[in-house]
């Protein structure tokens, strides 16, 4: 790397899952407006032709108006060389395809049991971790091998399995993962704030909160504005729209968007435990027992959606379109940010300035009362060659007692990869929350979920 005064050049930043068309055009667009930082960022994809694509696109945003000049993209041929000398590591990968994620979230229906995302936990959140672990197993050597010294962001889920297996298999590795549902409950409190003070906006890095927990089921157990506590605020609004839910600023609300909801599920959980919950409904919906999963009308009731993997996959064509026509020019890619905090991660990280986020690091006593190791959500520091955890103090024990299935299933997904043992995984499987068929219906849905996902299970043989 080049240090100038107030900004650095010849970053090198590997992208693994570099034939993303989501998180891998969101980073290309944040990089494209990015005065301080120049590079290179090498796309590695185990679909060459996605990576040389996302190549082609990243190398035209230059031509754009707005647009620096400061990266540049290459698909690179195997993983040590994208590894190779890079100051930066990102992952975001698919594991698998979305047959396998239709298996993965559909399944389970066939017994009453219904998922909302089925990409962290519940049945086909574990299906999905044992197929996605001995990739990041891989990975994990790879870089201890090629990049020991690199920082190493993730984006895939499940979060925390995939940020634990990282450690497991390299314990010296700089990593942390990152997930930005903290910051639409920041927005939704902001949004209450102005509606009841009469004030005209409020930036959701304005509302600074203690976060709590692990992720897409974290809890802010302090919540400030201006140095006043505004959790009496909140407590307010999950009184006020307990019935009707509140969508603020939302384009589509939750009955034409699948990503939509009204908080229902949020106010639901602070009016239970007193404490705001911090994700998306169809995220926390999915940590409780079938409380807002029963079936397709309390789905409805809540307010949010299933997401169906059709819908998946219709979009994955349509963004297939939008490459092509990106790639011929007949269409350009709009440098509207992403709002994603990477990109200012990477400058804190290279000495320029420091913040105070939240991201997925092992507990090494941030959270109190929750087991060293298991890997959770808190704020910590970032600045030059440092993420410093925060100390966030206990978890209420009446949420911490709703949360430790997730952390004992954690540590058995992980465990069933390192020992590559399915033992593990099905007992992880079998007292998940959402779990409510017979231990032999569970037994049959395990077995056909795994050969649904067979010919990615390889590793365990």
């Amino acid at each position: 790397m080049i240090y100038n005064e107030n900004k650095v050049d010849d970053v090198q930043i590997a992208y693994i899952g570099g034939g993303s068309r989501g998180w891998a055009w969101n980073l290309m667009i944040d990089l494209a407006v990015e005065e301080q930082l120049g590079g290179t960022v090498r796309l590695y994809d185990t679909n060459w032709d996605a990576a040389r694509k996302n190549e082609i696109i990243g190398n035209s945003l230059k031509n754009q108006p707005d647009a620096k000049e400061g990266f540049i993209y290459k698909a690179m041929d195997s993983l040590k060389e994208a590894l190779v000398g890079a100051d930066f590591v990102i992952i975001s990968i698919l594991p698998g395809t979305f047959d396998e994620m239709e298996s993965d979230v559909h399944a389970p229906e066939k017994y009453g049991i219904y998922q909302s995302v089925g990409d962290t936990t519940g049945p086909g959140g574990i299906i999905r971790a044992l197929r996605t672990l001995p990739m990041y197993v891989e990975i994990a050597h790879a870089i201890e091998n090629y990049c020991p010294d690199a920082w190493v962001i993730n984006y895939t889920n499940p979060m925390g399995a995939c940020v634990r297996t990282l450690y497991s298999v390299f314990p010296k590795i700089k990593a942390f993962g990152c997930c930005h549902e903290v910051f639409g409950t920041q927005e939704l409190i902001a949004h209450f704030l102005c509606e009841e003070r009469g004030i005209e906006k409020i930036a959701r890095e304005e509302i600074k909160v203690n976060v709590q927990g692990v992720n897409h089921f974290t809890w802010l157990s302090r919540i400030e504005y201006n140095g006043e506590n505004v959790v009496p605020v909140y407590a307010k609004m999950a009184d006020k729209y307990r019935e009707s839910g509140f969508e603020p600023g939302q384009a589509n609300n939750w009955m034409n968007n699948h990503f939509s909801n009204a908080n229902l599920v949020k106010f639901d959980l602070f009016n239970r435990y007193g404490v705001a919950a911090a994700a998306g409904d169809r995220h926390l919906a999915e940590f409780c027992p079938p409380w807002y999963l029963k079936d397709h009308e309390t789905v409805k009731k809540w307010k949010f959606s299933l997401t169906p993997v059709q819908w998946r996959k219709d979009n994955l064509a349509k963004l297939l379109e939008k490459s092509q026509k990106m790639i011929v020019g007949e269409e350009d890619m709009k440098l509207k940010t992403s709002g994603e905090e990477g990109v200012k991660q990477m400058k804190a990280l290279l000495g320029l300035g420091s913040f105070v986020t939240n991201v997925n690091l092992p507990n090494y006593g941030q959270l109190s009362n929750v087991t060293p190791g298991t890997v959770v959500e808190t704020n910590a520091m970032f600045s030059k060659n440092r993420v410093q955890p925060i100390f966030s103090g206990c978890m209420e024990e009446s949420v911490l007692a709703l949360t430790l299935p997730h952390i004992y299933g954690q540590k058995l997904v992980v465990d069933a990869c390192m020992t590559k043992d399915m033992a593990p995984a099905f007992k992880a499987f079998a007292t998940n929350p959402l779990m409510t068929a017979s231990l032999d219906d569970t037994k049959a849905l395990f077995d056909t979920m795994i050969k649904n996902t067979d010919r990615y299970l390889e590793y365990y043989r």
